[in-house]
């Protein structure tokens, strides 16, 4: 389809936008100049048609409500992968700002509702590769940003714990069908917490990789410098085994680096964790009018716990993990404001695969549902708005500039500790928000839970979630962060937790209680 070009009110239109006034006679300049310059849009249209992807036909199924009772589904389908593999055998959810090719993808948003995606994601590709099946699209949280599951336009997904709670988000539907044991393992993604935080929630694992070791290829961004795709399993060997086949350099990702060398992180699990020294952050306890006692206690019981398997267990002072969220609120609302909302999606100035079909189809959405979005999308895109009006977004340049300093932070306490622990999330799954709620209760019930998870996402540890027991019937989450790229020792610390805890505790029920 030929570009329409502007006509001259249209190009002083433009230049007003500018705080340009140009005059008659250069209007009558600029006004064909445009237009030749839109001359090679046209011919990149031409070119790029010769290569588009042409995805296969998939059959889906749109779930009824009886076989959908967590919410939790976006679509069901059956695609098989190789005969052979690690993953053989294995059912796997995506989340939903994960591409399919031939499914529908609406990252619980009404922004992308409609569009189906054109090619997988590497990710995909890897785990059909590997034997994999991948059983469907699992909900997630309207546009990903949300550590409840209650923004998903598709409506809240209901933990398997007990149905009138969170599952945490914005893995929702991830967490939540891993933990009911409908699928064997899941895909999620983790920008603040997304893939951590509900499997806090919900009693599972969930782990948040090196940034740059799984390639994001073919998922629906936010924040270059945030993004991580991982894995959410039952089992820490399970995690292991897929982590095994996702990471590694696809060449499309510039989020990777061009020496990665992943490890064989199931050889890891077998290696002793005798002598491993294990750092308990202080600074992760006792957040003000935050942390739950039980959840606390719960955690430092677990680490305590650690001395059985011949590790040392200390204390460590980190102030600077205070600090990680404040660098992150900056970072994720002006990156996400300036790359996710007005970039669309995937911005611009960076050496990697876009998806133009996806591109078009949300920039042209995002301009009629903007009402629809989440309060929290709102909030974000209304204080990203201001920073780039009014200050010159360079807070996000001095908050980029000071994630060196919280990473470096971290390498120094991981120079005195081989991982360091904290709780997930500093509390259980809250209730669900519901429809009566005011405005303020939904977006608390959406962001309270990120203060531990947030700050590694901007320092690019890997960090590993684990159930660490039960307190009020419900699981806590405890989070294991080791040396970048050294994923292998926060998996295999991890799995000797398991080990101690002779296996985590799955829900009492398959089944919501009183979802409402």
């Amino acid at each position: 389809m030929a570009v329409r070009p502007p006509d001259k009110d249209e190009v002083a239109a433009l230049a007003r936008g500018y705080g340009m006034n140009p005059s008659e006679t250069e209007l009558a300049v600029y006004t064909p100049l445009v237009a030749a310059f839109l001359g090679s849009y046209d011919a990149v249209e031409e070119l790029y048609a010769d290569i588009a992807p042409h995805p296969p036909e998939r059959p889906y199924t749109w779930p009824e409500p009886e076989d959908n009772p967590l919410g939790a589904w976006y679509v069901t389908t059956e695609i098989a992968g190789a005969a052979s593999g690690p993953l053989a055998g294995r059912r796997v959810a995506v989340k939903d700002n994960i591409s399919v090719a031939g499914l529908p993808m609406m990252n619980g948003s009404r922004t992308l509702e409609g569009f189906t995606a054109v090619r997988d994601a590497t990710v995909v590709t890897r785990l059909l590769e590997a034997g994999a099946t991948v059983a469907g699209k699992a909900v997630c949280e309207d546009l990903c940003f949300s550590g409840g599951s209650h923004t998903s336009v598709t409506g809240p997904v209901h933990n398997p714990w007990d149905g009138t709670r969170t599952t945490g988000g914005s893995s929702s539907g991830s967490a939540a069908l891993v933990a009911a044991g409908e699928v064997d393992l899941a895909l999620g993604g983790d920008q603040g917490g997304s893939v951590r935080m509900p499997a806090s929630f919900c009693g599972i694992v969930g782990h948040k990789p090196t940034h740059g070791l799984v390639p994001y290829t073919g998922a629906f961004p936010i924040e270059l410098t945030l993004d991580h795709l991982g894995p959410m399993t039952r089992t820490v060997a399970d995690a292991a085994a897929m982590l095994n086949v996702i990471a590694g350099r696809d060449g499309w990702d510039p989020r990777q680096p061009t020496d990665l060398a992943p490890a064989d992180y199931v050889a890891a699990l077998q290696g002793d964790v005798t002598g491993l020294r294990l750092g308990v952050v202080s600074q992760g306890f006792g957040w003000p009018e935050l942390s739950e006692q039980g959840v606390d206690d719960t955690v430092r019981a677990a680490a305590e716990r650690f001395r059985e398997a011949g590790m040392e267990v200390g204390e460590v002072d980190l102030p600077w993990h205070r600090h990680g969220l404040h660098i992150w609120n900056v970072i994720a609302t002006d990156g996400a404001t300036i790359q996710m909302v007005e970039g669309e999606g995937y911005g611009h100035n960076w050496d990697g695969l876009y998806d133009p079909e996806m591109i078009a189809y949300y920039g042209q959405q995002r301009r009629t549902v903007a009402d629809a979005w989440s309060p929290t999308v709102k909030a974000v895109a209304l204080t990203g708005r201001w920073s780039i009006e009014t200050l010159q977004t360079r807070h996000y340049a001095m908050a980029r500039n000071l994630a060196f300093e919280l990473r470096r932070a971290y390498d120094e306490a991981l120079s005195r500790f081989d991982v360091l622990v904290m709780p997930t999330t500093p509390i259980q799954a809250s209730p669900l928000v519901q429809p009566g709620d005011p405005l303020e209760v939904s977006i608390a019930r959406a962001l309270e839970m990120i203060v531990n998870t947030a700050p590694t996402d901007v320092s690019g540890h890997p960090a590993t979630s684990v159930p660490a027991g039960l307190f009020n019937g419900l699981p806590t989450g405890m989070m294991i962060i080791g040396k970048r790229f050294d994923d292998a020792t926060c998996l295999r610390v991890a799995q000797a937790f398991e080990t101690l805890s002779g296996g985590f505790p799955a829900p009492p029920s398959r089944q919501p209680a009183a979802v409402t």
